[in-house]
């Protein structure tokens, strides 16, 4: 099954796939006493008659009809689990260029719609334009049935297959494509090494004899819990019901005690109205639980994975036959294309890996909503409906506004979006500072001071990025001691003459960049500190002129790096003392907003994390007694901090290590500072420990800014790979996050906001250009634009029409 979230494959990838086949590519000579070494296997035994497997059989075949290709399949023909399939239209289209025959007979029987339909408390909000196409899986097996028949491939069922030692024994190529409990994974497990990741919610695949007009998502809220129904037709008279439901919930209604029956027949009764009333039916249904399988390989001699036997993404954006239907595409263009099966096999992996982890990711994130669901059912039906159809961030602001602008247009006016204004320069007010949009520039080291004080770099540096349209520029970590630097070229704010060098550069934003507020971010390196410039080698010690480190607990950063101190009584009074006069001088500089860095590993974060604290007094331990150190340097730069002025507070919200901070804790730190008077919760995550092993990926941060602003109840600022306008846009107007926060953007485009205008259109007070500006406010000309389009085109005697 596939959502509206997109295809899930590069369409660079699939076009090169499609590309070879189209070309009619054929594998090159071969030789017949090493066909093992060839990229033509003579022999080739596909494990598993689902789609992925049929369809890879057929290509092999039309490939090279001098192949022999069995497939083993344990299941009779007709038997088949789940009803619906549906297809992206980038995997018809590498359909259509491999086998038209196919394409053609699955085109005779899909059904097609574009709508979606979100029905939440009794209310039903539509969006348009999404084009989908389905069929039943019964039909789909049937077609590639006969074509695998046509092309001479043998199909033999109700057999299992031999042991595939056996089989690579006696075969050139094996595709296990064996499901998601590939016994042939299992077989290699030492070599795959497969993870296979349990998720929290159950679902069972149900059928109803009627065709949705829509795809239809619709929320129960039941006495027991949330529940959810996803609906689509894949015939004129039949659709695809999915019920899920957390597991808790799942056990409080009762199911795990009813048999398939009587299961069938409550999930009917709950979505009733979706149904008019209509009954389901099951076909060996059972509840279950998603698995999301990973393999570090996907090869081992011979012998390859394809389909769920390789990788697993939740229905609710990625189907596995859709996955496996272009694993089969690449499969084959890789043995046509490379001069042996090693090296095929290798391009193959090579070629899916990146496609099948993005749309991993992108299912992570839409299974985890729905998992969440209960956290945003409280949102306005149309921002709920909104937030629903980007779950995964693959479907956006932008993609959404061309699809259906009336839909989208409807979410912008519920949000308050002034007439024409993109959702990122609606303004956000933080105490008494309000800012002109939802753009904020990110802190970043620059390890360009002396002595800590900020020179003409920084007076230029910052100045030109508050020149750029965003509403908010925060320094960078700017250290309240000498020994609380990273590097002797952090700057501070721990003698008056810095304080005079950061005066001049915020008096230069608040005349030169009229609307622009500058915020400070005040921090101590903790164990971090005494490091080379960033380009000298990050984290790396100095090779002279260290300074002692303090910390939490006397534990390196690194192995073998400079063990601190650890802080006794009267020295964490001395460093709260130290935060409050640095404070002191911020607001005598004139920043509009302080951060207090409780996050990355610095001292403050060294506190909050149990890998790095390990106290026994009473600033260790507990979450609570791992709270009071920091919440008392907050309290005390609350206490000189102007009362209107704002202040924030970044965490990172996970250590991307086992043991470490959990979502559920961060929400609970989350929720201490704001207690205390904290505006804004800045949610980063990560750099607390050197092993970290973080989940990189687009946007990958703001869900933990999503959890901490639902559950917490806060205004956040998200942070982590939100690259373009589109992001900011689409995560504002879902309500995960009030404020953005970009880093590399504005290295690499100073006026990022300002051009994020200029390409919406937009001109308004969100993104006032500076007067001198003004001229640069659109795009130039790039060349001529006014040549004549060509309107005719005639085709005389001779010529190809």
């Amino acid at each position: 099954m596939r959502s509206s979230q997109g295809s899930g494959a590069d369409p660079g990838a699939r076009g090169r796939v499609d590309q070879r086949l189209r070309r009619g590519a054929r594998p090159a000579p071969t030789n017949p006493h090493s066909p093992a070494k060839t990229n033509h296997p003579l022999r080739a035994a596909i494990i598993g008659g689902g789609p992925g497997g049929l369809y890879t059989a057929a290509l092999l075949k039309r490939l090279a009809p001098d192949r022999e290709v069995t497939v083993y399949e344990r299941n009779a023909p007709d038997d088949t689990f789940g009803f619906g399939v549906v297809l992206s239209d980038e995997t018809l289209g590498g359909i259509e260029h491999a086998d038209p025959t196919v394409y053609e007979a699955l085109k005779a029987h899909f059904v097609r719609w574009d709508d979606i339909d979100i029905v939440h408390r009794h209310t039903r909000h539509t969006s348009g334009g999404h084009r989908f196409a389905a069929l039943g899986r019964r039909r789909l097996l049937e077609i590639l049935h006969d074509r695998c028949r046509d092309l001479g491939v043998e199909l033999r069922f109700r057999t299992e297959a031999p042991p595939p030692d056996r089989l690579a024994r006696t075969h050139d190529l094996v595709v296990a494509a064996d499901g998601v409990h590939s016994a042939t994974r299992e077989a290699y497990r030492d070599v795959f090494r497969p993870r296979l990741t349990p998720h929290r919610c159950r679902y069972i695949w149900l059928a109803a004899d009627f065709a949705f007009d829509a795809f239809r998502f619709e929320i129960a809220e039941t006495e027991h819990g949330v529940m959810q129904l996803h609906g689509y037709p894949f015939a004129p008279d039949a659709s695809t019901v999915i019920v899920e439901m957390r597991e808790e919930v799942w056990r409080a209604a009762g199911f795990d005690e009813l048999d398939e029956t009587e299961s069938t027949a409550r999930c009917a009764k709950i979505f009733a109205d979706a149904l008019g009333g209509r009954p389901l039916r099951s076909n060996k249904s059972a509840w279950t639980t998603f698995r999301t399988v990973v393999n570090e390989r996907w090869s081992h001699g011979n012998i390859v994975l394809l389909g769920d036997a390789a990788h697993t993404a939740h229905f609710s954006i990625g189907s596995g036959t859709k996955l496996a239907v272009e694993d089969a595409l690449a499969l084959a263009a890789c043995l046509a294309e490379r001069p042996t099966l090693q090296e095929a096999l290798t391009a193959y992996e090579e070629e899916r890996r990146p496609v099948v982890a993005s749309t991993q990711r992108a299912a992570k994130a839409s299974l985890e909503w729905f998992e969440d669901l209960d956290r945003y059912l409280a949102q306005p039906p149309r921002q709920f409906a909104f937030n629903l159809l980007t779950r995964s961030r693959r479907v956006t602001h932008e993609n959404l506004r061309l699809r259906d602008a009336g839909f989208t247009e409807s979410v912008e006016r519920e949000f308050g979006c002034p007439p024409d204004t993109p959702p990122m320069f609606t303004p956000f007010r933080l105490r008494g500072l309000t800012l002109r949009n939802r753009v904020v520039v990110s802190p970043m080291d620059m390890y360009s001071a002396t002595d800590g004080v900020p020179g003409d770099f920084h007076l230029v540096h910052l100045g030109a990025r508050a020149l750029g349209g965003a509403a908010l520029v925060m320094t960078e970590m700017v250290c309240v001691s000498a020994e609380g630097r990273i590097t002797p070229g952090c700057a501070g704010l721990y003698t008056g003459r810095q304080g005079e060098a950061w005066r001049r550069i915020t008096d230069f934003v608040h005349d030169g960049a009229p609307g622009t507020a500058i915020g400070v971010q005040l921090g101590h390196s903790g164990r971090k500190g005494s490091t080379r410039l960033m380009w000298e080698g990050m984290d790396e010690p100095l090779p002279d002129g260290n300074w002692p480190l303090v910390a939490p607990s006397p534990l390196p950063y690194r192995p073998g790096g400079q063990v601190p101190r650890e802080l006794s009584r009267a020295q964490l009074a001395d460093v709260r003392d130290q935060f409050r006069a640095a404070a002191e001088r911020a607001a005598g500089a004139g920043f509009d907003l302080l951060e207090l860095h409780c996050a990355h590993g610095y001292l403050l974060s060294g506190f909050l994390s149990p890998l790095t604290n390990h106290r026994t007094d009473a600033y260790g331990g507990s979450p609570e007694n791992r709270l009071r150190f920091p919440l008392e340097v907050f309290d005390a730069v609350r206490e000189v901090w102007p009362d209107e002025r704002p202040m924030t507070v970044r965490i990172s919200a996970t250590d991307w290590a086992e043991g470490g901070t959990s979502a559920e804790e961060a929400v609970e730190i989350a929720r201490a500072f704001a207690a205390h008077g904290a505006d804004a919760i800045d949610v980063s995550t990560g750099q607390v420990v050197s092993g970290e092993r973080p989940e990189f990926g687009r946007s990958y941060q703001t869900p933990y800014a999503d959890r901490i602003r639902h559950e917490a109840g806060v205004p956040v600022i998200a942070v982590g790979a939100i690259s373009s306008w589109d992001d900011v846009n689409s995560l504002v107007l879902a309500g995960r996050t009030d404020l953005c926060a970009l880093a590399r953007p504005h290295l690499y485009d100073p006026h990022w906001t300002l051009h994020a205008a200029a390409e919406q259109g937009y001109d308004g007070p969100g993104a006032r250009w500076p007067a001198p500006y003004r001229a640069g406010s659109r795009p130039p000309r790039t060349g001529r634009t006014d040549a004549p389009r060509p309107r005719l085109t005639l085709h005389g005697p001779g010529q190809d029409g």
